[in-house]
């Protein structure tokens, strides 16, 4: 049965990132439109899987390879947000501000009650509870 299905899948494009976000795009309008009556209105949420499933099964891999980095592209600094974000959340030691300034991200240790923070590329100064 694996082999049979290594076989098929032999010179086709597979999974990616593009395909990734596909599938959780159409879980979350799956269950957006499954709040409505008509049938015809939930089955929309079934094209961002037939989409994911075509370019999975395709075997024009030039094409899929340059969907996929088209798409890292634009998701690029969504993609660094969130990260960024995760790294801040997962961080117990330190907490984050933005200077008011220049908005950069500052990171001070917690547990140290009101403290004057000074931002190393603009020189502002502003006081933060920690």
């Amino acid at each position: 049965m694996l082999d049979k299905l290594r076989k098929f899948m032999y010179g086709r494009y597979g999974n990616d990132q593009l395909n990734l976000a596909l599938v959780i795009f159409g879980c979350v309008l799956t269950l957006f439109l499954s709040f409505f009556d008509a049938a015809f209105i939930r089955y929309l949420g079934l094209i961002p899987y037939i989409v994911a499933a075509c370019r999975m099964l395709s075997k024009n891999i030039a094409k899929r390879q340059q969907e996929n980095l088209k798409f890292l592209k634009i998701s690029a600094p969504w993609r660094q947000f969130i990260i960024k974000k995760v790294k801040q959340f997962q961080d117990k030691d330190h907490k984050y501000y933005q200077c008011p300034k220049c908005h950069n991200t500052l990171r001070v240790p917690k547990g140290r009650g009101k403290i004057k923070i000074s931002c190393p590329h603009c020189s502002t100064e502003f006081i933060k509870k920690t």
